[in-house]
């Protein structure tokens, strides 16, 4: 029977079109990655760190209009695609972004939040009810938002990277005024499951990220001992958000108020995972350059970028979980000080020794949080 309504009929898991949509967007962090690794300075940082954002608030838009959405409607499914075809050509052209050509990177962009943009209207029009639908405040600063991206593309550097912050001030303010006279028709747990997905596929890009940069290299017993320790840390960078955070921030939100799941969802997931996955390309910068020389100590570049990766990570999830559960990680951010401190001082040192204390303040993490959740959790049940 064809599918008449946009809008979904009942809560959905992620469907197969998602996360194709997905997969393009984790290439355009992985190209993020990469340009990162050939400008690491204060000045490549800052322009990866503006291209990033751009990216991430493409998908986390086009996130929150898939949501609602019915993606077994046919309409929904082509836009979705045309959108999927959009974002390869701007990850494709994500070196362009700053150089000569840069509508390669900004047209698509545009368009991609455009198609998320329309088709987020159609499908809360369809919404029953008055006075609950999207703040279309946050579509028409949007578009103010989309014009300083085509602007700053015409403009030269330096000043087009000033124009794009510009852009990303206004998608701030779009953010922060869509909460007000707005009920968000969001699933708590699909827009959960979408963020959680999102990370676990950019968690194994880097790996594919160093592991590419190596494949043809001698195994050599530095290199098999780093790369080791590399896939190590990255498992547990995994553990210690689908260990037990990505559930607690799951149930969280679905307990939330419905008045506050869209100010929530925004704060807790589109603005706290940006530092999150920005900490998975700090990680993914420093493994590939530390695996292209393995023998030697790193630069004090490289050591910055493991720590920064690291941190924002980990510091990232504990934000998330504080602004859904209001409930401080203090283990968790305690440790996580305490291991950057070691990392910096063992900058001078093989790469597999700070490597190596990552792994252990992680492995701390586990294991501390592993005992209270079980202990807590335990405690729970007898007390029902």
């Amino acid at each position: 029977m064809p599918r008449l309504a946009l809008h979904a009929p009942e809560a959905q898991p992620v469907t197969f079109v998602e996360l194709f949509f997905d997969l393009v967007f984790v290439f355009a962090v992985t190209q993020v990655t990469v340009l990162t690794a050939h400008h690491l300075d204060a000045g490549g940082v800052a322009r990866s760190t503006v291209l990033f954002w751009l990216i991430w608030w493409a998908w986390t838009q086009f996130t929150w209009t898939l949501n609602p959405a019915d993606t077994q409607h046919t309409v929904v499914r082509v836009c979705t695609l045309a959108a999927t075809g959009a974002a390869f050509v701007m990850a494709a052209s994500v070196p362009r972004a700053f150089a000569d050509d840069p509508l390669w990177f900004a047209v698509p962009y545009v368009l991609i939040r455009l198609l998320g943009l329309g088709l987020q209207v159609r499908v809360d029009h369809e919404r029953a009810g008055e006075g609950v639908g999207i703040s279309m405040t946050w579509v028409y600063v949007s578009l103010i938002g989309l014009a300083v991206v085509l602007a700053g593309a015409t403009v030269d550097m330096p000043g087009r990277t000033w124009v794009w912050v510009g852009a990303i001030a206004v998608d701030f303010l779009a953010a922060a005024l869509s909460g007000r006279n707005a009920v968000w028709d969001l699933d708590t747990s699909h827009f959960s499951e979408r963020h959680g997905l999102f990370v676990i596929i950019a968690l194994g890009e880097s790996l594919i990220v160093a592991g590419t940069a190596v494949a043809a290299d001698d195994r050599t017993a530095d290199l098999v001992l780093t790369a080791g320790a590399c896939l190590v840390v990255a498992c547990l960078l995994w553990w210690t958000y689908f260990g037990w955070l990505k559930e607690a921030l799951e149930e969280g939100f679905a307990a939330v108020p419905e008045d506050q799941i869209g100010p929530t969802a925004r704060d807790a997931f589109s603005f706290t995972h940006f530092p999150l996955i920005g900490g998975i390309i700090g990680f993914a910068v420093a493994v590939e350059e530390i695996l292209l020389h393995p023998e030697r100590p790193a630069q004090t570049a490289v050591v910055a970028s493991l720590i920064v990766g690291i941190g924002l990570f980990i510091g990232a999830s504990a934000l998330a979980c504080w602004r859904i559960t209001r409930r401080v990680l203090t283990a968790r951010l305690a440790i996580l000080a305490g291991t950057l401190v070691v990392v910096g001082l063992l900058a001078d040192a093989d790469p597999l020794w700070p490597l190596t204390a990552v792994a252990a303040g992680l492995l701390a993490i586990v294991v501390t949080e592993d005992l209270t959740i079980h202990r807590e959790t335990a405690a729970d049940i007898a007390f029902d």
